[in-house]
């Protein structure tokens, strides 16, 4: 599979979907086809972004970035795995920015990591399968 997401810019993409609650993500996810390479990506069916952002409705979001807290850190593994140097996104890193770096544009910059992490991943994949050709 050839990966599409690769050199997607991140911080605008966080940046855009702090400022609509998440519905930019919410459409970025399902119709822009990133949910389908997240899960080629790590290699497993994850739970789909639209039901992680209904069920954070009545729990304040708090479901929402744990699940997206959870998808950085398979993303962070595999980095390892593939042998990617850092700096990675990781569970920590996505709560952490979305919690207590709320006033610096934290869920921007976290989202921009984890696309830097995703690409770099994305990358690598494309290149082996090239390679394997």
């Amino acid at each position: 599979m050839r990966f599409m997401h690769t050199d997607r810019k991140g911080f605008w993409i966080g940046f855009i979907d702090f400022f609509t609650a998440g519905i930019f993500l919410l459409i970025y996810m399902s119709l822009g086809g990133l949910q389908r390479e997240i899960d080629e990506v790590l290699g497993k069916k994850t739970l789909e972004y639209w039901k992680a952002y209904l069920l954070g409705v009545p729990t304040l979001f708090i479901y929402t970035l744990v699940w997206m807290a959870d998808i950085c850190e398979d993303i962070r593994k595999k980095a390892i795995e593939l042998g990617i140097e850092g700096p990675y996104t990781s569970w920590w890193h996505m709560f952490g920015w979305n919690t207590f770096g709320m006033i610096l544009m934290g869920p921007a910059v976290a989202t921009w990591r984890f696309f830097d992490n995703l690409n770099r991943i994305e990358k690598k994949l494309n290149s082996m399968s090239e390679e394997g050709k």
